[in-house]
């Protein structure tokens, strides 16, 4: 996360402990590489053992809510955590507009006064024309009823957050899922579709900046040279300006933009000039990451270049261009976020039980590197379809599950926000109680107090119930895994 005041993961020892917990191996002397393949052919399979979380998950009302029933316990969470609930799909804004449905992907920036600005998606996925721009003001597509809102945050005394302002800051865009924030304060707004001509006004299947600063809709520029596919998530490398890219479409590429002049300074790089690449592992065309994988191999990767990164006719055609020459089969490619110098990124069905995998790709020069899998989930019990991720402060990985999953001692399907600590462990860190519901769009506050989450509802369109909600999570982090 840009800002962090201390290193976050390491990924060595990340990939060790991850390894060796899951498997059940005692951890004894120096990591070595070669080491891990003879262990995880040896080692017996096996969940995870409980990893060190916050204790049993408790059922709670929230502290605050607006829009929402204040005395029903939508969360449960454990001891001596508090949430509040706000930003709810159908209330009003401060611009005078319904707040829209489909809250995805969100990021976190700090604003004046001790104040926090989030910029959050809506991944509106009605036709052309069924829902309108959520602003006639600089829409992109007037016939597309996704794009962005921004809230501000302030915090009482009492340090309970609520939102003294909010108001669409993109419109016009289409399934906007997941993204990014940007280290010069801005956030990546992500397209996950390539819909356009003849039903919609305009081409589909880009990514939008939205400046955390800007106080109304802004003028939205597609930037094409990211690529028009099916984005999921967006992630940059601070130092090099580098945008790393996930892609949500079945068998998916892993990309990144290459910016022609790089990051100087915190400043923003010219993303309307530079490079399109998909990783390709090395010596290897079309490597299949999808299952078989070696929970601790490291393999050297390298970049193949897109030369046609916005193609007229969208779909699937950066991703077959890439895999043409060579490079590497994902499969549903969802959060990333990039720390410490390396790219954590997902797979939300991958690996062996078609449960997930969490990557990590870090950077070797300009143009090589090493690709890991950092974990692999075993069963739907410890972890089910992974999707955004967040890393959090102490180290560690928050994660958004994508499918409900009903556990033993549970009447029905819940989903969960689970923590991936550095050993290797899986904790329930919070569970949606009245809904099943997706989570997405977890970030932390810039002061780390708060980690701010939404629920989907279950759909994504205008008349798929619960409403959408935005969370703010606080209570004693530094008591456990995060």
């Amino acid at each position: 996360m840009p800002g962090s005041d201390r290193p976050v993961l390491d990924r060595r020892v990340f990939l060790r402990r991850s390894l060796l917990v899951t498997a059940g191996v005692a951890l004894s002397g120096p990591f070595v590489d070669s080491l891990g393949r003879r262990l995880a052919a040896a080692a017996p399979s096996g969940s995870p053992s409980p990893g060190p979380g916050y204790g049993p998950l408790v059922a709670k009302p929230p502290v605050s809510a607006v829009g929402v029933d204040p005395e029903v316990a939508w969360l449960s969470l454990p001891e001596g955590f508090e949430y509040a609930i706000f930003g709810v799909a159908g209330t009003p804004m401060s611009d005078g507009s319904p707040t829209p449905y489909g809250h995805d992907g969100m990021g976190a920036f700090p604003a004046r006064r001790g104040r926090v600005r989030l910029v959050r998606n809506h991944e509106v996925r009605d036709g052309a024309g069924t829902v309108p721009a959520l602003s006639t003001t600089n829409a992109y597509d007037e016939l597309a009823g996704g794009g962005t809102t921004t809230l501000e945050i302030a915090f009482g005394s009492d340090g309970v957050p609520e939102v003294v302002r909010d108001f669409v800051s993109l419109s016009g865009t289409h399934t906007n899922c997941a993204g990014g924030v940007t280290p010069w304060g801005s956030w990546l707004s992500c397209e996950e579709t390539t819909v356009g001509a003849p039903d919609f006004g305009a081409s589909h299947g880009y990514v939008f900046e939205v400046p955390a600063a800007a106080n109304g809709p802004v003028d939205p520029e597609p930037l094409r040279l990211l690529g028009r596919f099916s984005h999921e998530a967006a992630c940059v490398d601070p130092r090099t300006g580098i945008v790393y890219e996930t892609e949500d479409n079945g068998d998916s590429g892993f990309f990144r933009f290459v910016p022609d002049r790089p990051a100087r300074g915190g400043r923003r790089p010219n993303l309307e000039a530079g490079s399109l690449q998909m990783l390709k592992v090395a010596g290897s065309d079309g490597y299949d990451t999808r299952t078989g994988q070696d929970p601790i191999a490291t393999l050297d990767a390298e970049w193949v270049d897109i030369e046609e990164p916005d193609p007229p006719a969208g779909g699937k055609a950066v991703y077959e261009e890439g895999l043409s020459k060579g490079g590497a089969i994902f499969r549903r490619l969802e959060g990333c976020a990039f720390a410490d110098g390396v790219v954590y990124f997902v797979s939300t069905d991958g690996g062996d039980a078609a449960q997930g995998q969490v990557w990590a790709y870090e950077p070797r020069g300009h143009s090589r590197g090493q690709l890991s899998l950092v974990f692999e989930v075993p069963d739907a019990t410890v972890m089910s379809y992974p999707d955004n991720v967040v890393v959090s402060p102490r180290g560690g990985i928050v994660v958004c599950e994508d499918t409900p999953v009903t556990l033993p001692g549970q009447s029905s399907p819940v989903q969960h926000l689970r923590g991936l600590t550095v050993d290797g462990s899986v904790f329930d860190l919070a569970a949606n109680l009245n809904d099943s519901a997706e989570w997405a769009g977890t970030c932390w506050s810039p002061d780390r107090k708060y980690l701010f989450a939404n629920t989907l509802g279950t759909g994504f369109r205008a008349d798929d119930p619960p409403p959408s909600r935005t969370y703010a999570i606080w209570g004693p982090w530094r008591g456990g895994g995060l």
